[in-house]
C-alpha cells in the first residue's frame, strides 16, 4: 500500500505540492495524470525517498520512506531523466547491481538474461552511448530483474517502440499477477495507461482533483450524442421553450464554470454543437443521465465510449489551479 497524506513540498518560492493525498492499493497499477508541473514527479521523488516533505506523511506499507534503506531496497525507480556513470556498460553496471541485490536475495540473473536478449541490447556497450530509447530499456531491464516489490514509473514508455512497450507492460502485469507487485505511473501517454491502469489519480496545483478507480471514474462521466425535435411537448412554460429553441444549450458556451442544462438538471463538463445534434460530456449515473435526457424525446440519443484521455481533459478542465471543483 502506497500512501501520501497531506504533502506539501517548497522549493524556494514555488509550491510543487500543496497538501497531496494518494493511495495506491496493493498489487494494483495505479495512473498517475496531470499538465506539466501539475506535482507528478516530486510526487514520484517523494515515494522513492529522494525528496522530504516539509509536511504530511509519505509511507508503503505503514512504514516513512525517507532515510529508510531496508525499504528502498524492495523500490524500483525509473525516472523520466536517466543517469548512469559515463563509462560503465551494460556489463559493468548488470555486476554492481548483482552484488547489491544479491546480498539481499533479490537480484534474478536469469530474468536479466532473457529481457537482454529480448531487448536486444549489446551488453559491452558504454550506457551513455545509448539513445534515450534503449536506455530505458536497459534501466527495465536492470529494475525488473531486482524483483521490486513496489515499481515507480515516471514516463516509462517515452522513447520507446511499440513492440518494446508490448515486452514491458507484459513483464509488469506479470508480475502485478503473480507476485503481487504494485505499480505507481505517471505518464503523459493516457492511452497506454487507458488498458492497463486499475485506478487513476488527476492531479493539478500540487493536489489530488480526482482519486478513483478507473471502471468507477468511467462510470460516472458520459459522452452523450443528443439531437432534440424542432417541436418539443415533454416540458412545459419558459424552461421548455428555452430547450426547444436550444436556448438552453447558451449556457454552456460559459467554460469556466458550466452550469446545468435548464429543465434537465445534469451536470455538464464538456458541450459540442455540431449541427442539430449536441455532444454532451456529462457526470452522473449512467441510469439517470439516461432517463432525464430520454424524457425530453431526443431524435437521437446514443451513448458514447469515453477514453480516460477524454475523461482528464474534461474532468481537468473543472477543476481550479488550487484543486478546488468549480
Amino acid at each position: 500500500m502506497i500512501q501520501i497524506e497531506n504533502v506539501s513540498k517548497t522549493f524556494d518560492d514555488f509550491k510543487a505540492l500543496n497538501g497531496l493525498n494518494l493511495h495506491v492499493k496493493a498489487g494494483s497499477i495505479y495512473g498517475m495524470v496531470g499538465v506539466n508541473g501539475a506535482g507528478k514527479t516530486t510526487a514520484i521523488k517523494h515515494l522513492a525517498g529522494l525528496y522530504l516533505q516539509d509536511a504530511g506523511e509519505v509511507h508503503i506499507d505503514g512504514t516513512p520512506v525517507y532515510d529508510n534503506a531496508a525499504l528502498k531496497a524492495r523500490v524500483g525507480y525509473i525516472p523520466d531523466e536517466l543517469y548512469f556513470y559515463p563509462f560503465y556498460t551494460m556489463k559493468m553496471q548488470r555486476h554492481f547491481l548483482r552484488r547489491l541485490y544479491g546480498d539481499i536475495q533479490r537480484w534474478d540473473e536469469e530474468r536479466y538474461t532473457r529481457l537482454l536478449g529480448l531487448l536486444g541490447l549489446d551488453e559491452n556497450r558504454r550506457l551513455s552511448k545509448f539513445s534515450k530509447g534503449m536506455q530505458k530499456q536497459a534501466a527495465f531491464a536492470f529494475v525488473m530483474s531486482a524483483m521490486p516489490d513496489v515499481l515507480l514509473l515516471d514516463e516509462p514508455i517515452d522513447g520507446l517502440d511499440p513492440l518494446v512497450r508490448k515486452i514491458v507492460f507484459e513483464y509488469i502485469i506479470e508480475d502485478v499477477a503473480q507476485r503481487g507487485l504494485t505499480v505507481l505511473i505517471s505518464s503523459h501517454n493516457l492511452k497506454e495507461m487507458d488498458g492497463i491502469c486499475d485506478a487513476v489519480g488527476i492531479i493539478k496545483g500540487g493536489r489530488m482533483g480526482i482519486e478513483r478507480d478507473l471502471d468507477d471514474l468511467k462510470a460516472d462521466v458520459h459522452k452523450i450524442q443528443v439531437a432534440f425535435k424542432p417541436s418539443q411537448e415533454a416540458m412545459s412554460g419558459d424552461e421548455a421553450g428555452d430547450v426547444r429553441s436550444g436556448k438552453a444549450f447558451n449556457v454552456l458556451r460559459e467554460h469556466p464554470p458550466l452550469r446545468p442544462l435548464p429543465g434537465l438538471d445534469l451536470e455538464i463538463l464538456h458541450r459540442e454543437s455540431r449541427g442539430g445534434v449536441e455532444l454532451l460530456v456529462v457526470r452522473g449515473k449512467h441510469d439517470e443521465v439516461e432517463s432525464k435526457i430520454k424524457a425530453l424525446n431526443p431524435l437521437v440519443y446514443d451513448h458514447l465510449p469515453l477514453t480516460l484521455e477524454e475523461v482528464f481533459i474534461y474532468e481537468n478542465a473543472a477543476y481550479t489551479e488550487g484543486g478546488q471543483k468549480i
